[in-house]
């Protein structure tokens, strides 16, 4: 069984949560106490990873960090129908690798504006939010455009990524940041698609979906 050193409430931890949900994959969970205990930045917890971050997974011997890389491998290895990281489709492939990376870019930002609010980190908090401003209006002109050609996800597959699952709670929490959606109708109208996908599950600040059609 698959053991995720774990954090309620963050956002990184849930994007793992969320894709063995998806794919109902059962786990274990090691609660870390990230905050007010600081336990990932622990001598003992740097023998786990000695980044002294969360999440990380523990595979039947196979440890692994880093969000991203988690669901690159989790999705590579146990996701039977191919679709979260579509191996078999070069194109595809690398779109989800590029809205990788730009999910850095929203971590960076709006979910630091979350952590700004929340837990008192000392970042720039003006500079994050228009980061965050700056990335979500790229975003939400690209999924406007995407919606116009009959597509309902970041990349040009039919079928949500690991793109569209790094970025959605980055997104999703925003508000907790100070980084209003109100301006994003193509960006709420993809965070209400997301939503409906079987296997989602909630964490603290994100609920549970109504399964009535998303607006359009």
């Amino acid at each position: 069984m698959i053991t995720l050193y774990d954090w309620e409430l963050s956002a990184n931890c849930y994007k793992v949560r969320l894709l063995m949900s998806i794919l109902g994959l059962d786990h274990h969970a090691v609660p870390v106490d990230f905050y007010p205990g600081w336990e990932h930045k622990s001598a003992e917890f740097a023998k786990i990873n000695p980044l002294g971050h969360i999440p990380v997974i523990d595979d039947d011997g196979y440890v692994l960090r880093d969000s991203h890389a988690i669901l690159v491998y989790l999705a590579a290895r146990y996701d039977k129908s191919g679709r979260w990281y579509p191996v078999d489709d070069p194109e595809v492939l690398g779109e989800t690798a590029s809205w990788l990376l730009f999910a850095e870019g929203t971590t960076n930002t709006a979910s630091a504006a979350r952590l700004y609010v929340n837990l008192g980190y000392d970042f720039d908090i003006d500079a994050v939010r228009a980061g965050a401003h700056r990335l979500f209006g790229v975003l939400d002109e690209h999924l406007w455009f995407r919606e116009r050609e009959g597509l309902d996800w970041v990349t040009s597959s039919p079928h949500p990524t690991i793109a569209d699952l790094a970025l959605f709670p980055d997104v999703a929490l925003s508000e907790e940041g100070g980084v209003s959606r109100e301006d994003y109708p193509a960006l709420r109208r993809w965070t209400d698609r997301f939503r409906q996908i079987d296997g989602f599950t909630v964490m603290p600040g994100i609920f549970a979906p109504s399964r009535a059609a998303p607006p359009g």
